[in-house]
């Protein structure tokens, strides 16, 4: 099943080898499509893929020809790049705010039965089954950071 006979390729000659060997599929946009609508639907994609490769070859030579800069220069600038690591490394700490806030009732409940080192804690959450924020077991430095974390929220 696809979405669309050109999605799954522009090459006319492999989508027709498909079809030859047998393979069945469906497409999405032409569910009532033939061998013989398949094969010509083929034959259309790669036409417009090749036609859409000489257009954009063409508008880069003639940017090219006039002088004109390809691509956008401005996200080539340092502080372009530096702007995008902000915004991502934003984007982390909200991520990583927003877990440390859904475990602060847990630590709370760790730590009121009198688990208070970093290693208790780490244990804890891992006997408790909640996985660190990519998947894995709790050590007691993540533990800290963690602590760390919900502390400066706190203040």
């Amino acid at each position: 099943m696809i979405a669309k006979l050109d999605r799954l390729s522009r090459n006319a000659a492999f989508l027709l080898n498909l079809k030859d060997a047998g393979v069945d599929f469906v497409c999405a946009d032409m569910p009532d499509a033939n061998k013989l609508t398949i094969g010509i639907m083929a034959l259309i994609a790669q036409n417009e893929h090749e036609a859409l490769s000489a257009r954009t070859k063409a508008a880069l030579a003639a940017r090219r020809a006039r002088g004109l800069p390809l691509g956008n220069p401005v996200n080539l600038i340092p502080a372009a790049a530096a702007l995008g690591s902000a915004a991502g490394n934003a984007a982390k700490a909200a991520k990583a705010n927003k877990r440390a806030a859904d475990l602060v009732p847990v630590i709370a409940d760790i730590q009121a039965m009198g688990a208070t080192s970093c290693a208790a804690i780490a244990a804890e959450l891992n006997a408790r089954g909640f996985p660190t924020p990519r998947g894995g077991s709790w050590a007691p430095a993540q533990a800290f950071l963690l602590l760390r974390r919900i502390n400066a929220r706190m203040i």
